[in-house]
């Protein structure tokens, strides 16, 4: 384009002319200064206006408007119904997922108010999803707060033309935060604790985060403390079958290349928490049942209340379409096909949802009949039973753990060849206990000095390996690797610390034939005309029968007239073929 001019109220420019361009540039300019004055100074009277509270912002469905302009909950008895029910399973179950999963199996929507779409800032019910309910959850306005300044604009994340480059701000950086602004569906206080229950159930141990009870077998996952520098325990699981868990600390090792600060084997510690906190709660066992029981009974009367509001609203829409059809005229036939058709769909959508109502009602009944609370006051009476149970699962126990402990630190290194561990109970309380640990060598054994003098003792009573062995387990004493001690543990460690064996004759020589009849090695080498080395070879290769009482101990060989004489004639026919060879 050539010679074109712009023209304002005043005059016109050609661009071509400096001084017109001058003018031109600084025009713009002001017109853009005056732009950002308004802009800033609208943005003020907002900001003013919500820091009142009177400036008026979209709401969430749980919330509506009346006429006067105040936030009151939603009238609909059924979304009132349906959010004092997520709130109470969140405080119930300690997870958003696990809330989305309880809506999902007992078939109930979750009420949405879109701003844009076909219906907009209406209540729409959609199937519920985790994003759904962690809106609801981490929504201030249902705690009765109004707040303003929730997201702001990130200018290095703007785009031109695109709505994107909003950030989420930090409750303590909201620009206007006015308590009990309005009615809520839980206080503040709550509103709080569930914010910090959302984030403490993120698994970043890393972060001092406990993650959620997952199906691993570690009870002490999330809860396991280092007892050396404080941070949070990670797993991993050894063995052929990764069926071996581990209480890892390395976050020196992966953020600083640092040695491993300690691991911990889990099976040894879980098993004695787990033994410390069934008995701790044996004295409430029966009112544990009994809360069961009303909590069961308590869960189904909610759902048979959402139920009884699905329902109700499935006939009123079947008897809003039956109305409209009444009230179209009958020569409009093009109208009243179409409404018929809506009030038939209803219609159906009515009998179908009876029809789910009627056979939740048989499978959950409604109140719990003297046999299913016999039952549970039974198992309420044997706790163990129930958490050892098949249909309890880890995560389950895991989640009965939390309830009465809020973290266990361990140490293995506090006490040689024991793991330290101290239990933090919810109430404050602390208890510490010490658990003998799997050891690679004798040398890191606790009791080493006494377990020594010990095998000394019973050694010198002329007891032999077996049975030290047993007199060792009967005391308390374990094997390096946790396990009970055999005969084979005691002959190793009286080898390796020089201590005589237990001659069963004493300090004499062997007889060539013991009380009970067996041949001794120099007895059974006379009677069959060998040497004792021959004897020992016919034990090695299953030609001869004896037995030892223990290493170090003599042989007692059973033999027979009938193996006397076979080996008898072996030996003379060994004999007689290497004369004859030579």
């Amino acid at each position: 384009m050539f010679g074109v001019v712009i023209a304002d109220g005043e005059r016109l420019y050609d661009p071509r002319a400096y001084h017109d361009r001058l003018l031109l540039g600084l025009s713009g300019i002001m017109s853009e200064a005056e732009l950002h004055q308004l802009r800033m100074r609208l943005h003020q009277g907002e900001r003013q206006k919500a820091a009142r509270g009177e400036l008026r912002l979209p709401l969430p469905a749980g919330l509506a408007y009346d006429r006067t302009g105040t936030i009151i909950l939603n009238p609909d008895e059924e979304v009132q119904a349906r959010f004092h029910l997520v709130f109470a399973k969140f405080r119930e179950l300690q997870s958003a997922r696990r809330v989305m999963r309880y809506l999902d199996r007992n078939g109930l929507s979750l009420p949405v108010r879109p701003l844009l779409g076909p219906s907009p800032h209406e209540v729409v019910w959609r199937a519920p999803d985790s994003a759904r309910v962690l809106n609801i959850l981490q929504n201030p306005a249902y705690a009765g707060a109004y707040v303003y300044g929730r997201r702001q604009k990130d200018p290095s994340r703007c785009r031109p033309g695109s709505l994107t480059g909003t950030v989420k701000v930090a409750i303590a950086d909201w620009a206007v935060c006015l308590h009990a602004a309005h009615p809520g569906y839980i206080s503040w206080e709550e509103f709080m604790a569930n914010q910090g229950r959302l984030a403490d159930n993120v698994c970043r141990y890393e972060a001092g985060h406990s993650g959620v009870p997952r199906k691993g077998a570690a009870l002490l996952q999330g809860i396991a403390v280092c007892g050396r520098c404080g941070r949070r325990m990670s797993m991993r699981y050894t063995g052929p079958h990764a069926d071996y868990p581990v209480y890892c600390c390395r976050s020196d090792r992966d953020q600083q290349g640092s040695a491993l600060c300690q691991e911990v084997r889990a099976l040894a510690v879980d098993a004695l928490v787990e033994r410390i906190v069934l008995d701790a709660l044996v004295p409430d066992q029966i009112e544990i049942a009994l809360a069961t029981a009303g909590q069961l009974e308590q869960e189904n009367r909610q759902l048979e209340r959402q139920w009884a509001l699905r329902v109700e609203r499935a006939r009123y829409e079947a008897e809003r379409a039956r109305r409209q059809y009444d009230a179209v005229e009958p020569e409009n036939r093009l109208v009243a096909r179409s409404l018929e058709r809506a009030w038939e769909d209803k219609l159906r959508v009515v009998e179908a949802v009876e029809q789910q109502h009627a056979r939740w009602r048989a499978q959950e009944p409604l109140l719990i009949g003297p046999t299913e609370r016999a039952g549970l006051q039974a198992l309420g009476e044997n706790l163990p039973r129930i958490w050892n149970a098949a249909t309890t699962s880890a995560a389950d126990r895991k989640r009965i753990l939390r309830f009465v402990i809020r973290e266990v630190v361990l140490d293995q290194k506090r006490t040689r060849g024991q793991v330290w561990f101290k239990i933090v109970w919810q109430t404050g309380a602390t208890s510490e206990h010490h658990v003998q640990r799997r050891v690679q060598a004798y040398r890191n054994y606790i009791d080493i000095d006494r377990l020594r003098q010990r095998i000394v003792e019973l050694n010198a009573e002329h007891k032999m390996d077996g049975e030290i062995a047993a007199i060792l387990n009967q005391e308390g004493f374990v094997a390096a690797r946790g396990c009970a001690f055999k005969g084979e543990n005691v002959w190793l460690l009286r080898t390796r610390w020089s201590i005589p064996t237990v001659k069963i004759n004493g300090v004499d020589k062997n007889p060539m034939r013991w009380p009970d009849g067996s041949f001794s090695i120099q007895g059974a080498a006379a009677e069959l005309c060998v040497t004792p080395q021959t004897v020992f070879d016919y034990l090695a290769r299953g030609m001869l029968t004896g037995r030892q009482l223990t290493k170090g101990q003599p042989w007692q060989i059973e033999l027979s007239d009938e193996q006397m004489s076979q080996l008898r004639n072996r030996v003379r026919r060994t004999k007689r073929s290497k004369k004859e060879a030579s």
